[in-house]
């Protein structure tokens, strides 16, 4: 693996991170549905397909991906989370590790790289475009990038991310929009959230 990447946001946010693991952690046990991303992944995907999760979190989406008969490797470099996602999803693959510390050659190329969850706003600064470089070194052939942000109302430690620098930054990174929505049911875009579909330009 390469040398190691800076610290992210989220790891320099220490407790303003507001609760997030212990947050799904209690929607999860409840019941409650927290497969919205998962399900457009689904949708997009043949079955049995091979899906990345880059910064998954502790472990939801992947899991469920994983659970409707994808390949799934999950990637997260925050340990405690990497611990909550094993003893949640004992079954999940979960590789310990910043995105940009990861290759082709240790984990293969992939259908689908997810990437939703805020994660593209707690990136550490100046590294959106090497991780957008990143993610589509690690496509497949035909293979897509699923991103989802708050472009307004994400944690104070995010940064804002507009529309318009991200598509630059895709851009940039060798990537093209396919699709922008507001949501996971894919309603119109707002000026709240953002969904992206991206593929390999050219």
């Amino acid at each position: 693996m390469a040398e190691a990447p800076p610290p992210t946001r989220w790891a320099a946010a220490g407790p303003a991170r507001g609760g997030y693991a212990e947050n799904f952690a209690r929607l999860v046990a409840s019941g409650a549905d927290v497969d919205g991303e998962a399900r457009l992944a689904d949708a997009l995907l043949p079955r049995g397909a091979r899906v990345l999760d880059v910064g998954s979190g502790m472990g939801r989406v992947a899991a469920a991906l994983a659970a409707r008969g994808h390949d799934v490797v999950a990637v997260e470099p925050d340990p405690d989370l990497v611990a909550q996602s094993r003893r949640t999803y004992p079954d999940l693959e979960v590789l310990e590790a910043d995105v940009l510390a990861v290759s082709a050659d240790d984990v293969g190329t992939f259908d689908l790289v997810v990437c939703v969850g805020n994660v593209l706003v707690f990136l550490a600064e100046g590294t959106e475009r090497p991780v957008l470089e990143r993610l589509r070194s690690l496509l497949r052939p035909g293979g897509r990038v699923l991103a989802g942000f708050h472009l307004r109302g994400a944690p104070p430690a995010a940064r804002r991310y507009s529309p318009e620098a991200f598509i630059v930054d895709a851009e940039a990174a060798g990537l093209r929009v396919d699709l922008r929505a507001g949501s996971y049911e894919l309603h119109p875009p707002t000026d709240a959230y953002a969904v992206w579909l991206l593929s390999a330009a050219g």
